[in-house]
């Protein structure tokens, strides 16, 4: 009898630029700079041969179901899963945290090979705007299109984090939907999605299930695995994930994939 299935859960919003780090690892779907490595679909082996590859060249075609397979991506509103936590706050909010993170970003674009660099006025602009009608696009896209979630959040980070663009209003949102391979009229029907009461309370309920696993801040993996649910938090935790999963880390961009470029 094999061994019963794994679940990842990946919780994250576009404004989290550990979250992009984290949801890249988890896909395996970069390989160089600019993210020009093979983008795998985050369904069944595709995904599941993707995130092998971070891990130690395991052979999905002979042991798939052992391995873990993507229960769901799961786009949530920062600014709902710090509200109802009395004194937590994000991470870069905290000053001296703020300013290490100035630092660490260009050596993490460098590990990772993600093209992420901090917007110019990101504890102005950005974070008084927030995310919340992009998230709730997200949303939206999950609930109907799921096979465009893990393109279209790309572009969303590609614009605030890369490129330091607008993520807030609905035409920025729209072409960044475009950017990701969608019709005008399909990114249109999503838009016009983000203040239905469907919408709303699924992003909610993602948020709250997160805070349901203890999730105190972004990105937030869980691993359903034996039975046991395990909650990690960041995006440096993927050697605790394979260590969970009796898989090696092979870091960030392994050795393997880089081969196949």
């Amino acid at each position: 009898m094999g061994r019963a299935p794994r679940i990842l859960e990946l919780f994250y919003d576009v404004l989290s630029p550990y979250s992009w780090l984290g949801f890249e690892v988890t896909r395996g779907s970069h390989g160089g700079s600019g993210l020009q490595g093979p983008v795998q679909i985050p369904t069944s082996l595709e995904y599941e041969a993707a995130i092998a590859a971070c891990f130690n060249g395991w052979d999905h075609k002979r042991q798939w179901s052992g391995f873990p397979s993507l229960r769901t991506s799961c786009p949530l509103s920062t600014n709902c899963l710090y509200s109802p936590l009395p004194g937590n706050k994000p991470l870069a909010m905290v000053p001296r945290k703020g300013q290490y993170m100035f630092k660490e970003i260009p050596l993490l674009k460098q590990l990772f090979q993600v093209p992420i660099s901090v917007p110019r006025d990101f504890f102005g602009e950005s974070v008084k705007k927030g995310s919340v009608n992009a998230m709730r696009f997200l949303t939206a896209v999950s609930m109907e299109q799921p096979e465009m979630l893990e393109k279209v959040s790309r572009e969303l980070w590609m614009r605030v984090w890369s490129r330091d663009e607008d993520i807030t209003e609905s035409q920025n949102i729209l072409a960044a939907a475009e950017k990701a391979g969608m019709s005008t009229a399909q990114a249109q029907h999503f838009l016009e999605k983000i203040p239905t009461e469907p919408v709303k309370n699924k992003l909610r309920e993602t948020t709250e299930a997160a805070c349901k696993y203890g999730a105190f801040g972004l990105p937030t993996t869980v691993a359903h695995v034996d039975g046991k649910t395990y909650m990690l938090f960041g995006s440096d935790r993927m050697e605790l994930l394979a260590y969970l999963l009796g898989e090696k880390w092979m870091g960030p961009v392994p050795p393997t994939l880089n081969a196949r470029l």
